[in-house]
């Protein structure tokens, strides 16, 4: 789709330059309906990409763990049906790592990439399960405590780094 975009915009740039070179209006004309043929490409595109997203989310499994204390009686009545449907695991995020002092220090120090997600506060190791599939970028870990990423509870980057550091200190002095 982006592609087609694209073609899109350079037909309507080629259109527009012999609308400037000429006297003819239409040629202006055509360069504002490729433009707007452009636009409504993208907005079917966003739509189309919205719709398979959120049918996407709500078919992934959830796997809640509950102790025997945070079990709660049906009220009467309410036969099988859930009252609630479970929250959007896309909203959930993970808890922060509660990470050591000093394997915080030596992290603030690495250029190592870890991967963040738009909008979202945590950074994390390439292969987090939170992670999934989810579209992330990435940015040297010094860079992401720097704006203000908070380490992942869920892959453990600073305790992770931190050791991968200790190990290549030790194996060079070696």
């Amino acid at each position: 789709m982006l592609y087609i975009v694209l073609l899109l915009v350079l037909a309507a740039l080629g259109l527009l330059v012999p609308a400037l070179t000429s006297a003819q209006t239409h040629w202006a004309w055509l360069s504002v309906g490729a433009s707007g043929a452009a636009a409504a490409v993208l907005v079917l595109d966003w739509w189309l990409r919205r719709r398979t997203g959120a049918r996407a989310a709500g078919a992934a499994v959830v796997d809640h763990q509950v102790s025997a204390g945070d079990q709660r009686e049906a009220p009467r009545g309410a036969g099988d049906e859930a009252l609630r449907s479970p929250p959007d695991q896309a909203l959930l995020e993970p808890a922060e790592e509660d990470a050591d002092a000093a394997d915080a220090l030596v992290v603030s120090e690495l250029t190592d990439e870890v991967r963040v997600l738009d909008e979202r506060p945590r950074y994390h190791l390439a292969d987090c399960s939170w992670l999934a599939s989810r579209a992330s970028l990435g940015l040297p870990v010094d860079e992401a405590r720097h704006l203000g990423f908070t380490p992942c509870a869920v892959c453990r980057p600073d305790a992770g780094l931190a050791a991968r550091k200790r190990t290549a200190d030790r194996s060079a002095a070696d």
